[in-house]
């Protein structure tokens, strides 16, 4: 007999293991590994989609059941797959269906009537089925009496196959026409697979770019790492500027000429079209891009192009780690530094982690590159782990921007209220005088950060969230950033009847406020508001650099990647913003967002300024950022973590629970601490914080608590935050409880 393993979807996380399923002789020649089948599941028998592990001859079971269907006309993973499941479901805390889910394209998946969400797309194509001098031949003689005919047949001859569409719309003919050739067995209509693709620019083609000595030297030591064939990882740290798309480009190129494929992912979905520009201009259709405003259709058709080795080169945010590339030679991780590249939903997977399994299992080269490097790699490339390379200057020559940190404690006493210093204005006034353009940052989108009641101190709060909702000003709304609840703005306190007062500033404010200093000057915001359709990021972007807009005002998305030759200024609205945030990561996440930013001024030939404004100008951190000096900052930090023992010198693991009873939330992370307690206590290094409040305690009405587990995690203390987890969610006394483990949380 033939028993096939099978990690079934209706399986949650306390009994999700392999099930054995019997494998019908009808069956057996599609029942393979990594082929999706149905099978009957638990005592109802109720059908649930699976996927097949691995074959055997055996089972410990005396009695099983049969799977009732194979979905799949060849599999859909294959064996390292299967692999990276396994270990993602041990790593992460997740089910293996959790982990095939994230692998596999959404397209791939089954609606409950048993349909394809997507199917491919195929168009009919016309080709001859006799010889061509007999079809002209023929052409010749139905000119008279069918002449619709004979420019069919004549367009045909010219072509081995073309669209019926297009051949009908050319010719003038009719369908009637069309049909009546094939009738008569000259030509045969057949449907061809064609690929949906995202909407790309027409690129001229371009040599690759030149290296200068310094690009050079870490070209030629990261690709003789990447010609060994052996599993390795490098570290790649370059100021803003200082070319490191150069290096990866030429790295990929040597791939590609060894017959093998190659990633490249980016931090941010606005990224992406300016690196698949870039790299198309020098790779053409060898590219594929997979990120997540593609349509349904167009990600699962780049998925094939690369599964089936039409293209060799991926670029893509988050989930391009997963692209089934045949042969993988080089996993290049941009910006590396990102929280984007961690999942906040089930498979909670850092792309870093996953693409260390791949490049082992590849044995190729894992890339890490950034002007700010992760504080953990930087260390693995300090004690050896990692290699390490640098380029410290900027390619063009050009020294980085001259920094001016303005104190904003001191703008309130000089009687300015606003959220633009005195001196940022006079900056931003001389770029309008030289027609050079300014770019402003503040991590937060919306009018205002509250608003509140200048007489009886009433703010709104939204009711499902413990947060203050933020005025939007364009729609007069006031909005909660986190369950999307929106109310219209009172004319007066709803309290007192007071007046209201605006506290704080985000994206629409300084909009407001530029406009109103510089008499209707023209300026771009790029925020979640601006950008949500497909394909805007791409479109503001190149307006703003085509119609040379004055000023651009954005979040997080302007702060890194992006290239304007004649951007010259940048401006930090809240440097404070981050830095107190309570998570160990504060510091580290203000001086890269302030490093970046300020490395998009002076890209082209002119001298770039930056200017950053903080109620903390003393702050060690700012300093440093400002100095753009991210060795001094790395030591600092270290020295702070290592105090705290958290990443790099221990590692952190939290448990959380969620529910709409915080009483009861609290009570399972209390259980949750002390089972851990008795089966980790023996453990030197382990300590257990919590249980603490998530620093927004209520979302959408359900309350946040988490238990903090610092220590090596081992495969014993993931054994041991597993079992927790599974017996929180199997006591009777947590019901409604959500309980999940999570590495190294961001929030």
């Amino acid at each position: 007999m033939t028993v096939a393993k099978i990690a079934v979807s209706a399986a949650t996380y306390w009994i999700d293991r392999p099930y054995d399923y019997l494998v019908p002789e009808e069956l057996a020649e599609k029942a393979v590994p990594g082929a999706r089948v149905y099978v009957p599941f638990a005592r109802g028998n109720r059908r649930s989609e699976g996927i097949i592990l691995a074959l055997t001859d055996h089972s410990e079971f005396e009695q099983l059941k049969c799977i009732l269907a194979v979905l799949d006309e060849e599999p859909v993973l294959t064996a390292d797959q299967i692999k990276l499941a396994l270990f993602m479901r041990d790593r992460f805390f997740c089910t293996v269906y959790d982990a095939v889910k994230a692998i596999l394209p959404a397209a791939l998946w089954f609606n409950d009537d048993g349909s394809r969400r997507v199917k491919d797309k195929t168009v009919e194509m016309a080709r001859l089925i006799i010889p061509t001098e007999e079809a002209s031949a023929l052409a010749e003689a139905k000119k008279r009496r069918s002449p619709m005919q004979a420019e069919l047949l004549d367009m045909l001859c010219s072509f081995e196959a073309l669209p019926s569409k297009d051949l009908i719309h050319v010719t003038g003919a009719s369908r009637q026409s069309l049909r009546a050739l094939c009738k008569a067995e000259v030509i045969e209509l057949y449907s061809r697979e064609v690929y949906r693709r995202p909407n790309l620019k027409d690129v001229e083609r371009r040599a690759l770019p030149q290296l200068n000595a310094e690009q050079k030297e870490a070209f030629d030591g990261l690709n003789r790492l990447a010609l060994q064939g052996k599993a390795g990882a490098a570290l790649l740290f370059g100021v803003t500027g200082s070319g490191k798309t150069s290096v990866y480009i030429h790295l990929i190129q040597q791939q590609l000429e060894r017959g093998k494929s190659a990633i490249l992912l980016v931090p941010e979905i606005a990224l992406t079209p300016q690196m698949l520009q870039t790299f198309s201009s020098h790779f053409g259709d060898e590219v594929a891009v997979l990120h997540s405003s593609l349509s349904p259709g167009e990600r699962y058709d780049e998925w094939k192009r690369v599964r089936s080795g039409k293209a060799h080169l991926v670029i893509g945010t988050r989930s391009a780690v997963f692209a089934p590339t045949p042969d993988l030679g080089i996993l290049i991780i941009d910006e590396e530094q990102e929280e984007t590249y961690k999942s906040e939903n089930s498979p909670r997977y850092h792309a870093r982690d996953v693409a260390k399994f791949r490049c082992a299992y590849a044995n190729c080269l894992l890339l890490l590159g950034s002007a700010t490097p992760d504080i953990v790699s930087r260390y693995q490339a300090e004690i050896g782990k990692y290699a390490y390379f640098s380029l410290p200057n900027r390619f063009n020559e050009q020294e980085l921007p001259a920094v001016k940190i303005v104190d904003m404690k001191r703008e309130l006493r000089q009687g300015n209220t606003g959220s633009i210093s005195s001196f940022l204005r006079d900056e931003i006034q001389t770029n309008l005088e030289r027609g050079e353009q300014s770019i402003l940052f503040i991590n937060r989108r919306g009018a205002h950060k509250l608003v509140s009641c200048g007489e009886c101190g009433y703010t709104y709060k939204c009711p499902r969230c413990t947060v203050s909702l933020t005025y939007h000003s364009a729609n007069k709304r006031l909005m909660c950033h986190y369950c999307g609840y929106s109310q219209r703005l009172d004319d007066v306190c709803p309290d007192c009847g007071g007046a209201f007062s605006y506290v704080g500033a985000g994206t629409q404010k300084i909009e407001e406020e530029l406009q109103e200093i510089f008499d209707g000057i023209r300026v771009m915001r790029m925020d979640t508001d601006t950008v949500t359709p497909a394909g805007s990021h791409e479109a503001l972007f190149d307006q703003f650099r085509e119609e040379n807009i004055p000023v651009m005002v954005g979040t997080q998305m302007v702060t890194k990647g992006l290239n304007f030759e004649n951007v010259t200024l940048v401006g930090v609205i809240s440097a404070d913003q981050s830095l107190y945030a309570g998570d160990y990561r504060s510091g580290e996440r203000t001086f890269s967002l302030i490093t970046q930013v300020v490395g998009r001024s002076g890209r082209g030939q002119k001298p770039g300024r930056a200017v950053i404004q903080t109620f903390t100008p003393g702050n060690e951190t700012i300093l440093q950022a400002a100095a753009q000096d991210y060795e001094a900052f790395y030591r600092s930090e270290l020295e702070l973590r290592r105090l705290q023992q958290t990443p790099p010198f221990q590692d952190l693991l939290a448990i959380t629970a969620s529910g709409l009873d915080e009483g009861q939330v609290v009570r399972a992370c209390r259980f949750a601490k002390q089972r851990l307690q008795d089966m980790l206590g023996s453990d030197p290094e382990l300590r257990l914080l919590g249980p603490t409040p998530l620093a927004v305690v209520r979302v959408n009405n359900r309350y946040r608590y988490r238990v903090h587990i610092h220590c090596r995690c081992t495969s014993a203390v993931r054994d041991a935050v597993s079992q927790t987890v599974i017996e929180c969610c199997t006591d009777k006394r947590f019901r409604g409880v959500s309980v999940f483990a999570d590495n190294d949380p961001m929030d």
